[in-house]
């Protein structure tokens, strides 16, 4: 049972890891021993987060903008010049778009979509080789994607493209599940709560007393909740679950309305 949580040595591709809860996650990989590539649209922010986080362990600026199928493949291309096995794959980039529903645009539609679902899928086939390369029947490769306790509730806010992606991001995740077990690839997904995050930034301003009032445990989470759920699925102990939605969100899911 020695080493049970550790990602020592893995190889971790985090997209959207310079920022909120992926860096969360990548400063977690990182802290504890495995090598991380971040990956962004924005280079200069990327590059300079690698390089903070480089000053306690191993990881490296691979941006791309996740938009587009085509840079889901260029990205792909690029991890296996550098690392031949992919242990751990985070999708976690993703967008939000609130707006009244008579104003709702068709645009928050085809940006949420491609980028908080499609590119889930598109960026995890593109990484197959790479996974099943790391992959073994003890030790499987781990896809980890983010979704949202608002893909399992209806949300506070007319974010009617973000709940809808997150919702569709679970069901996606036990496809993929079933479909990759037999290549020894888990596929897991963690929903969200209250986070300190950019993209709940303004949401915490304008409702935090009421969020932290309606969370059982009485707080917002914090950058160890989210690590550690992410390095629990890519380590050993993790070994055996697939098909997963787990929500870490301090009993929001399961409180009685």
């Amino acid at each position: 049972m020695k080493n049970l949580f550790s990602v020592v040595g893995k190889v971790a591709l985090v997209t959207g890891g310079w920022r909120g809860i992926g860096l969360m996650i990548a400063r977690g990989y990182v802290e504890n021993g495995a090598t991380v590539y971040i990956s962004s649209r924005k280079r200069e922010v990327c590059d300079a987060v690698a390089g903070e986080l480089s000053k306690v362990g191993i990881c490296h600026s691979l941006p791309a903008d996740l938009g587009s199928e085509a840079e889901c493949n260029r990205l792909a291309a690029e991890l296996a010049k550098r690392e031949p096995k992919l242990h751990i794959l985070v999708n976690n980039a993703g967008a939000n778009w609130g707006a009244p529903l008579a104003e709702y645009p068709d645009d928050a539609w085809n940006k949420v979509l491609a980028l908080n679902l499609k590119s889930i899928f598109q960026l995890t086939r593109a990484c197959l080789p790479q996974l099943e390369a790391a992959a073994t029947p003890e030790d499987p490769a781990r896809v980890i994607n983010i979704g949202s306790i608002d893909g399992l509730r209806v949300p506070m806010l007319h974010t009617y493209a973000y709940s809808s992606s997150k919702a569709a991001v679970h069901h996606l995740t036990r496809v993929l599940a079933v479909e990759l077990a037999a290549k020894h690839i888990t596929v897991n997904a963690v929903a969200p709560g209250p986070f300190e995050s950019k993209m709940m930034a303004e949401t915490l301003r304008t409702f935090g007393d009421a969020i932290r009032a309606s969370v059982p445990l009485g707080r917002i989470g914090a950058p160890e909740d989210m690590a550690g759920i992410a390095i629990f699925l890519a380590s050993q102990a993790g070994a055996y679950l697939t098909g997963t939605v787990i929500p870490v969100d301090g009993g929001i899911t399961v409180r009685p309305s």
